[in-house]
């Protein structure tokens, strides 16, 4: 899946912090890591946790003490994170969701990708008519306003 993680976190960040500013490039990387790095090791694991995404919140702001132009890019990663555990429904399976407080081990939790099976070409058009209309409401077909979004991850209407 990637269409409906993108156009679900691009639009929901747009339309809740309507911030010109915003990287948005940095919020769709952090909307696909947990499926990434997850997938790599065949499973459901910690980044389908709200313990990672809490815990690379802590990191950038850790690591961006005192640095604020790369802090506001940073943090798009771990709200990203949290729009995936959101608008991929991880909270459904609570024993990984809730790792580590629900035990340590992984016993074969596939991702909720996987598990959703054929639902997923449904949410993968809807993402895609999400993505044609932040295209559109953006003004991407403008090479002026693509050239600045691929280089600052800005979007403006």
């Amino acid at each position: 899946m990637l269409f409906w993680f993108i156009g679900t976190a691009v639009l929901s960040v747009w339309f809740v912090f309507r911030d010109p500013a915003f990287d948005h490039r940095t919020l769709v990387i952090g909307a696909l890591l947990p499926d990434i790095i997850d997938g790599m090791w065949g499973g459901a694991r910690a980044f389908h946790s709200v313990a990672a995404s809490v815990a690379t919140l802590v990191v950038v702001m850790l690591a961006t003490i005192g640095r604020r132009p790369i802090r506001k890019r940073l943090l798009a990663i771990p709200i990203g994170m949290f729009l995936h555990l959101i608008y991929d429904g991880a909270f459904n399976n609570t024993k990984v969701f809730w790792w580590p407080f629900s035990g340590l081990s992984f016993s074969g939790d596939r991702l909720p990708v996987v598990d959703r099976g054929m639902l997923n070409i449904g949410f993968e058009i809807v993402g895609l008519l999400m993505c044609v209309f932040a295209w559109k409401k953006f003004q991407l077909g403008d090479p002026t306003r693509r050239k600045n979004f691929l280089k600052t991850g800005t979007l403006s209407e």
